[in-house]
Order: C-alpha cells, then structure tokens, then sequence
C-alpha cells in the first residue's frame, strides 16, 4: 500500500537555543528514508540517541521483514496452510493488534492484503479495466479472518495454502513508535522520527515552541492550506494523486481494498493524528478504503484519533474536535 507524504516539517535542523541543539540524520532504513531529528546538550551525545534508533529500527526491520527469508515473518508465510508458527511475543502482539485494527475498520486494513495478486497497474501499462472475476480472483487468499493466533502456544497460522501476511501499512509506524520510546528512556528530551511520512514527536523545540506540520494542498503541492502543532504524537498523510489509472472519468486509486479488490475513489487524500504512529499508519489506508463518510465516522469513535480528508473535487472534511487554522 503506496504512501504520498503531504507533511512539511517547520523545525530548524541545527538550531542552538540555550544548552540544547537540534541534531539531524537521514538514513536507509526499511526500504524506504528516515529521517531522525533529536535535541541534545552536544553532538556526542546526539550521536549516540541517533545511533541507538537507528540500531531499534534495523531490529524491528529483521524481525517483520517478509524478504528477509530467515525472519519469523517468512516462516509463518512459508508454513501458510501447513502448520502453525511459534513467534516471539513481540511479533505475536503486532499481529494481535492488526488484527483488532482489521476488525475496527470491517476489513479495510488487513495485513493480509500480501495475498493479493497484483492485476492493478499504475506505470502507464494499463489500457483496460480488470475484468469482474480477474478481480474476484486477486483477493481469494485475503483475509484476516483466516489468520489464526493461539495465544497460549504464541503461534500464528495462515490457514489457507499460499497466504501471506506484509506489515508495509504499519511497520514504518511501528518502528517510529519503539524508536522514539527507547530515546525517551534513555533521556532524549524531544525528536521526530519521520519514516518517510509517518512522522513521531515527542517534546518541544529548544525554544519551547512546538513541532508543527503542514498540510498541503494535494492540488497544488507547493501551497499548504493549513498549519497544526504536534504534541507527543503521531501524524501520516495517504494520497494517491501521483499513482492512479483513470476508466472512464473515474479516477482509482492506487490504494486497494483488500475485500473487494477494487482500488479506492472519491478521496485524493488523508491525514491522520494519532498517539501511536502504528496506529496512524493503519487508520490512514482504513479511511482512504473506507471513504469519507464511513472513515470519518470510525475516527470520531476513537478517543484522542482526528482526520482530515481531502476528496476528488478539491472539498475539505474533517473529523470532531480537530481545528484547523487555514493558511
């Protein structure tokens, strides 16, 4: 599942206030860019909170990873079908939670979706629409349901022959969220790790300011049309206005529902603002799948979540309780 980033950061990269410096590192983590901002008294100590994140994530990185082929999530994909799986407890608890953020969101986020053939393209190849029963067919092995998790044996068991679960709608969430948590145990007073878009806070600028984000205008990139603090958490952007095909004025995007196996529309994209930056991960392809009404709805059942969709016309709607002061 693809992911736009519409999130400008407004934080000065080396800026000295008092005792404290902001520090920066950009690295190759997960596939994708990392981009790793600490405050500390000096460089050296810097060094070692960067050191220290980047080491969390390349562990969280083998331990999730389906390429790697000596990882236990390979093993649960190789065995889907065969047998059951005995996993550590820290993967054993990242499936639990997929599969209750499956349920809160009636199957619009599904791990599982590592199943689906790809008969979707969208470099430019397509000329056609799939045909019903093409679409039918890619989604046949997907499922959350079919996950099976024995909590007493810590097993996972794919229980249909060829199966596959992929953690690349939460994993970047999930690692920014265990980074920033080791750094807070070990005295980094505030940071932003950004996992290409999935961006964590925690703390103030060594000014006292907060970190703050941008939202833009997904019709005009270059325009943001509204600027938000971000305190102690976590906020993602999903869009799909760079990656899409078009059949008949219709615009789908490159964003899937996994039950129906047809690609979202109405929405160019969303934002979420969560605690977690897993949980704004998996919400953010949920409301894209879900569509504004129903994703809207789902948010503002959930306490301290707030939104904000763009649709295909340009209209902005946002969850309850979230107030934007528009540029």
């Amino acid at each position: 599942m693809g992911r736009l980033f519409l999130i400008t950061l407004f934080a000065s990269m080396v800026q000295v206030t008092s005792a404290q410096q902001v520090f920066h590192r950009t690295t190759l983590l997960m596939g994708s860019r990392f981009d790793l901002t600490v405050v500390a008294a000096n460089e050296e100590e810097a060094e070692v909170f960067l050191d220290t994140a980047i080491a969390e994530i390349t562990r969280i990185e083998r331990l999730i990873s389906s390429w790697d082929p000596n990882s236990q999530t390979s093993a649960i994909n190789a065995n889907a079908g065969i047998k059951p799986i005995k996993v550590n407890k820290e993967l054993f608890d990242l499936i639990t939670r997929s599969i209750a953020v499956s349920e809160l969101t009636d199957g619009a986020f599904d791990i599982s979706y590592a199943s689906m053939d790809r008969i979707w393209k969208f470099d430019g190849s397509m000329i056609q629409m799939p045909t019903a029963e093409e679409v039918k067919a890619s989604v046949e092995m997907v499922g959350f349901e079919k996950i099976i998790l024995d909590s007493g044996k810590q097993t996972v068991f794919l229980s249909q022959k060829g199966m596959k679960i992929g953690f690349g709608a939460i994993g970047k969430g999930y690692a920014a969220d265990k980074a920033k948590q080791l750094l807070m145990g070990k005295g980094a007073i505030a940071g932003i790790i950004n996992a290409s878009g999935d961006m964590n806070t925690w703390g103030k600028k060594p000014d006292g300011s907060d970190w703050k984000v941008a939202i833009t205008n997904p019709m005009n990139k270059n325009i943001a049309f509204a600027e938000l603090p971000l305190k102690q958490g976590a906020v993602v952007t999903s869009g799909d206005y760079e990656k899409f095909v078009e059949f008949d004025k219709v615009r789908y995007s490159h964003i899937i529902n996994p039950q129906t196996g047809y690609p979202a529309t109405g929405i160019i994209s969303v934002t979420v603002f969560a605690p977690s930056a897993e949980l704004t991960d998996a919400l953010a392809t949920s409301v894209f799948v879900m569509g504004k009404e129903v994703g809207i709805d789902r948010i503002n059942q959930l306490p301290n979540v707030a939104c904000i969709i763009i649709d295909d016309q340009g209209n902005i709607h946002k969850s309850e309780h979230i107030k934007i002061n528009e540029e």
